[in-house]
Protein backbone atom coordinates (compact mmCIF):
# COMPACT_ATOMS: atom_id res chain seq x y z
CA UNK A 1 0.00 0.00 0.00
CA UNK A 2 1.49 3.25 -1.12
CA UNK A 3 1.86 5.89 1.73
CA UNK A 4 -0.30 8.48 -0.08
CA UNK A 5 -3.02 6.30 0.04
CA UNK A 6 -2.75 5.43 3.59
CA UNK A 7 -2.62 8.99 4.62
CA UNK A 8 -5.48 9.81 2.50
CA UNK A 9 -7.43 6.57 4.23
CA UNK A 10 -6.11 8.21 7.23
CA UNK A 11 -7.42 11.74 6.82
CA UNK A 12 -11.00 10.34 6.25
CA UNK A 13 -11.01 8.13 8.82
CA UNK A 14 -9.79 10.87 11.44
CA UNK A 15 -12.99 12.92 10.38
CA UNK A 16 -15.45 10.06 10.72
CA UNK A 17 -13.88 8.98 13.85
CA UNK A 18 -14.30 12.11 15.61
CA UNK A 19 -17.74 13.14 14.06
CA UNK A 20 -20.00 12.39 16.99
CA UNK A 21 -22.01 9.65 16.29
CA UNK A 22 -23.66 6.43 18.52
CA UNK A 23 -20.11 5.28 19.19
CA UNK A 24 -18.95 8.59 20.56
CA UNK A 25 -22.35 8.86 22.78
CA UNK A 26 -21.83 5.32 24.03
CA UNK A 27 -18.34 6.11 25.11
CA UNK A 28 -19.46 8.88 27.22
CA UNK A 29 -22.14 7.14 28.56
CA UNK A 30 -20.00 4.62 29.76
CA UNK A 31 -17.39 7.07 31.62
CA UNK A 32 -20.10 8.68 33.15
CA UNK A 33 -21.70 5.91 34.80
CA UNK A 34 -18.90 3.73 34.93
CA UNK A 35 -15.60 5.70 35.02
CA UNK A 36 -13.00 5.95 33.11
CA UNK A 37 -11.18 2.68 33.72
CA UNK A 38 -14.24 0.55 33.83
CA UNK A 39 -15.18 2.47 30.64
CA UNK A 40 -12.78 1.13 28.35
CA UNK A 41 -14.63 -2.03 28.19
CA UNK A 42 -17.05 -0.08 26.54
CA UNK A 43 -14.23 0.75 24.39
CA UNK A 44 -13.19 -2.24 23.53
CA UNK A 45 -16.27 -3.64 22.38
CA UNK A 46 -17.14 -0.80 20.18
CA UNK A 47 -13.18 -1.30 18.88
CA UNK A 48 -14.45 -5.25 18.63
CA UNK A 49 -17.29 -4.22 16.90
CA UNK A 50 -14.99 -2.31 13.47
CA UNK A 51 -13.04 -5.33 13.09
CA UNK A 52 -16.41 -7.68 13.04
CA UNK A 53 -17.61 -5.10 9.98
CA UNK A 54 -13.96 -5.10 8.47
CA UNK A 55 -13.84 -8.78 8.41
CA UNK A 56 -17.64 -9.30 7.27
CA UNK A 57 -16.68 -6.50 4.33
CA UNK A 58 -13.26 -8.33 3.40
CA UNK A 59 -15.33 -11.54 3.15
CA UNK A 60 -17.82 -9.62 1.15
CA UNK A 61 -20.69 -9.96 3.71
CA UNK A 62 -21.08 -5.87 3.81
CA UNK A 63 -22.05 -5.59 -0.09
CA UNK A 64 -25.45 -7.59 1.05
CA UNK A 65 -26.50 -4.78 3.15
CA UNK A 66 -25.62 -2.11 0.32
CA UNK A 67 -27.68 -4.44 -2.25
CA UNK A 68 -30.73 -5.69 0.23
CA UNK A 69 -33.09 -3.02 1.29
CA UNK A 70 -34.58 -5.56 3.49
CA UNK A 71 -31.18 -6.26 5.47
CA UNK A 72 -30.67 -3.01 5.97
CA UNK A 73 -34.11 -1.93 6.93
CA UNK A 74 -33.60 -4.69 9.84
CA UNK A 75 -30.30 -3.79 10.96
CA UNK A 76 -31.40 -0.29 10.83
CA UNK A 77 -34.56 -0.07 12.68
CA UNK A 78 -32.51 -3.25 15.63
CA UNK A 79 -29.84 -0.19 16.00
CA UNK A 80 -32.49 2.51 16.41
CA UNK A 81 -34.18 0.28 19.15
CA UNK A 82 -31.37 -0.47 20.83
CA UNK A 83 -30.01 3.26 20.86
CA UNK A 84 -33.49 4.51 22.16
CA UNK A 85 -33.59 1.58 24.83
CA UNK A 86 -30.04 3.12 25.87
CA UNK A 87 -31.48 6.70 25.95
CA UNK A 88 -34.24 5.64 28.49
CA UNK A 89 -32.10 3.77 30.74
CA UNK A 90 -30.21 6.65 30.81
CA UNK A 91 -32.66 9.03 31.37
CA UNK A 92 -33.94 7.04 34.10
CA UNK A 93 -30.64 6.19 36.03
CA UNK A 94 -30.52 7.01 39.47
CA UNK A 95 -27.90 10.24 40.10
CA UNK A 96 -25.69 8.78 41.91
CA UNK A 97 -22.31 10.29 43.29
CA UNK A 98 -19.33 9.58 41.61
CA UNK A 99 -17.45 7.32 44.38
CA UNK A 100 -21.24 5.19 44.89
CA UNK A 101 -21.78 4.32 41.15
CA UNK A 102 -17.65 2.83 40.94
CA UNK A 103 -18.20 0.90 44.08
CA UNK A 104 -21.28 -0.73 42.51
CA UNK A 105 -19.37 -3.70 41.15
CA UNK A 106 -22.05 -6.33 42.03
CA UNK A 107 -24.62 -5.47 39.28
CA UNK A 108 -24.87 -7.72 36.23
CA UNK A 109 -24.54 -5.00 33.80
CA UNK A 110 -21.94 -3.63 35.45
CA UNK A 111 -19.57 -6.46 35.19
CA UNK A 112 -16.87 -6.09 32.15
CA UNK A 113 -18.46 -8.27 29.80
CA UNK A 114 -21.80 -6.30 30.24
CA UNK A 115 -19.97 -2.84 29.46
CA UNK A 116 -18.04 -4.54 26.75
CA UNK A 117 -21.50 -6.28 25.44
CA UNK A 118 -23.20 -2.60 25.40
CA UNK A 119 -20.45 -1.16 23.34
CA UNK A 120 -20.04 -3.50 21.07
CA UNK A 121 -23.84 -3.68 20.36
CA UNK A 122 -24.02 -0.18 19.76
CA UNK A 123 -21.25 0.12 16.95
CA UNK A 124 -22.85 -3.66 14.91
CA UNK A 125 -26.61 -2.51 14.93
CA UNK A 126 -25.19 0.63 13.47
CA UNK A 127 -25.69 0.03 9.58
CA UNK A 128 -24.55 3.31 8.48
CA UNK A 129 -21.16 2.55 9.94
CA UNK A 130 -20.87 -0.02 8.14
CA UNK A 131 -21.85 1.57 4.79
CA UNK A 132 -19.08 3.68 5.33
CA UNK A 133 -16.76 1.09 5.32
CA UNK A 134 -18.43 -1.00 2.72
CA UNK A 135 -18.14 2.18 0.50
CA UNK A 136 -14.75 3.43 1.57
CA UNK A 137 -12.46 0.59 2.47
CA UNK A 138 -12.70 -0.77 -1.64
CA UNK A 139 -11.69 2.48 -2.80
CA UNK A 140 -8.38 2.01 -1.08
CA UNK A 141 -7.80 -1.92 -1.92
CA UNK A 142 -5.12 -2.20 -4.60
CA UNK A 143 -6.64 -6.04 -6.05
CA UNK A 144 -3.54 -7.13 -7.72
CA UNK A 145 -2.12 -6.92 -4.15
CA UNK A 146 -3.03 -9.16 -1.37
CA UNK A 147 -6.20 -7.74 0.16
CA UNK A 148 -6.20 -9.57 3.55
CA UNK A 149 -3.48 -7.51 4.48
CA UNK A 150 -4.68 -4.43 3.23
CA UNK A 151 -7.41 -4.56 5.22
CA UNK A 152 -5.96 -5.47 8.31
CA UNK A 153 -3.77 -2.42 7.94
CA UNK A 154 -6.63 0.12 7.25
CA UNK A 155 -8.73 -2.04 10.30
CA UNK A 156 -6.39 -1.44 12.16
CA UNK A 157 -5.48 2.55 11.61
CA UNK A 158 -9.15 2.57 12.00
CA UNK A 159 -8.85 1.06 15.43
CA UNK A 160 -6.13 2.88 16.16
CA UNK A 161 -7.47 6.21 15.50
CA UNK A 162 -11.11 5.25 17.11
CA UNK A 163 -9.55 4.02 20.17
CA UNK A 164 -7.78 7.07 20.98
CA UNK A 165 -10.63 9.42 20.12
CA UNK A 166 -13.29 7.25 22.50
CA UNK A 167 -10.57 7.85 24.88
CA UNK A 168 -10.86 11.51 24.92
CA UNK A 169 -14.56 11.26 25.10
CA UNK A 170 -14.86 8.33 28.15
CA UNK A 171 -12.35 10.93 29.84
CA UNK A 172 -13.78 13.65 29.67
CA UNK A 173 -17.00 12.51 30.65
CA UNK A 174 -15.74 10.39 33.51
CA UNK A 175 -14.11 13.95 34.38
CA UNK A 176 -16.85 15.80 34.57
CA UNK A 177 -19.20 12.99 36.31
CA UNK A 178 -16.39 13.06 38.96
CA UNK A 179 -17.29 17.16 39.36
CA UNK A 180 -20.58 16.82 39.60
CA UNK A 181 -21.80 16.41 43.19
CA UNK A 182 -25.19 17.54 43.01
CA UNK A 183 -27.29 14.99 42.32
CA UNK A 184 -30.05 17.48 40.27
CA UNK A 185 -27.37 18.08 38.40
CA UNK A 186 -26.22 14.86 37.54
CA UNK A 187 -30.00 13.96 37.25
CA UNK A 188 -30.22 16.31 34.18
CA UNK A 189 -26.91 15.59 32.92
CA UNK A 190 -27.35 11.84 32.59
CA UNK A 191 -31.03 13.21 31.25
CA UNK A 192 -29.01 14.99 28.39
CA UNK A 193 -27.30 12.45 27.44
CA UNK A 194 -30.28 9.76 27.50
CA UNK A 195 -32.42 12.18 24.92
CA UNK A 196 -29.23 12.13 22.87
CA UNK A 197 -29.18 8.32 22.33
CA UNK A 198 -33.36 8.59 21.91
CA UNK A 199 -31.96 11.23 19.24
CA UNK A 200 -29.93 9.48 17.53
CA UNK A 201 -32.46 6.34 17.39
CA UNK A 202 -34.71 8.43 15.73
CA UNK A 203 -31.82 9.97 13.35
CA UNK A 204 -31.23 6.31 12.33
CA UNK A 205 -34.47 5.24 12.20
CA UNK A 206 -35.23 7.74 9.49
CA UNK A 207 -32.24 7.54 7.60
CA UNK A 208 -32.22 6.45 4.15
CA UNK A 209 -29.70 5.79 1.94
CA UNK A 210 -28.41 7.48 -0.72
Amino acid sequence: MELSVWITYFIATMIICVSPGPGALSAMSAGMKYGFARGMWNLAGLQAAIVVNVFAIWLGLGALLVASTLAFDIMKYLGAAYLVYLGIQKFREEPLPFEQIAAQTNFADNTPWGIFKQGMLVNLTNPKGLLFLAAVLPQFIDPSRPTAIQYAILGGTMVVVDVVVMVGYTALASTILRLLKDPNHIRWCNRGVGSLFVAAGGALAVFKRG
